[in-house]
């Protein structure tokens, strides 16, 4: 066997692009970036970028969305400013995703409470929360020579569909709906969480014996609110368990 020649596979770039999720005004959002340098100068696209030579994927993917957005996630383990989850979503190597060059990205999903408004930064001209429906439909942009439709740059649109259906799906079997939930929370907001995920409505009384049901789902925090308006809800924290068993199916829209 002749030795191994590094020379003679061709090289390429590892970058990291966030699909990064929140729950605002009812709806499921996602961050969205305008570029400001070519390639799809003007064009919205998902967060992120080349990743580092010293630096690792969730160190690279935790970097880019505080200098693109200012805001901050870790991975599940670590202390977190927002209480957001980032995982690993899926790797996306088609050779001619990016125009200029081999570039395989690793994606990440990031699923937070209601964040602050972004502030862009990077080669990113403007940041913006926008309801995932509207990103994945495409919706014209006015900036465009007759107004035509402006999907998201690169690849994005499907990182974005994958990233969106991964929550979906995961919030049936475990609990990472809590992780669109502030520290305390009503039964009330989870469900709102669940309905904004799904885009389905939800029986306010089958649900809230489900999750109070299942043990080490939801903890009894103590206290209550009347943040919902009419009488005080109770408050319950995120409980230990991962997996929920029998799972929340998911409803058909």
């Amino acid at each position: 066997m002749p030795p191994y020649d590094p020379s003679a596979f061709p090289p390429f770039a590892v970058t990291v692009d966030l699909v990064v999720l929140t729950v605002r005004r009812h709806a499921l959002c996602a961050l969205a970036v305008r570029r400001g340098e070519p390639p799809f100068q003007g064009r919205w696209a998902l967060p992120g970028g080349f990743v580092r030579g010293d630096e690792d994927l969730e160190g690279a993917a935790a970097r880019e969305l505080a200098e693109e957005t200012g805001l901050h996630a870790h991975a599940p383990a670590g202390p977190t400013a927002y209480g957001a989850h980032l995982e690993q979503l899926a790797t996306y190597g088609d050779p001619h995703r990016d125009p200029r060059m081999r570039v395989v990205s690793v994606a990440h999903l990031v699923l937070a409470p209601d964040l602050p408004a972004p502030r862009a930064g990077g080669d990113a001209h403007s940041a913006r929360w926008a309801p995932v429906d509207s990103l994945l439909e495409q919706a014209p942009d006015p900036g465009r020579d007759g107004d035509l439709p402006a999907p998201l740059a690169f690849d994005h649109a499907q990182i974005l569909e994958d990233g969106v259906e991964r929550a979906r799906s995961k919030i049936e079997y475990s609990s990472l709906a809590t992780a669109f939930c502030p520290q305390e929370f009503t039964v009330g907001e989870l469900r709102r969480v669940y309905e904004a995920v799904w885009g389905v409505a939800l029986d306010p009384r089958n649900f809230h014996r489900k999750v109070t049901g299942t043990p080490g789902f939801l903890v009894p925090t103590g206290g209550t609110t009347t943040r919902q308006g009419g009488r005080p809800a109770q408050l319950f924290s995120a409980g230990g368990a991962t997996l929920l068993n029998p799972p929340m199916l998911r409803p058909e829209a």
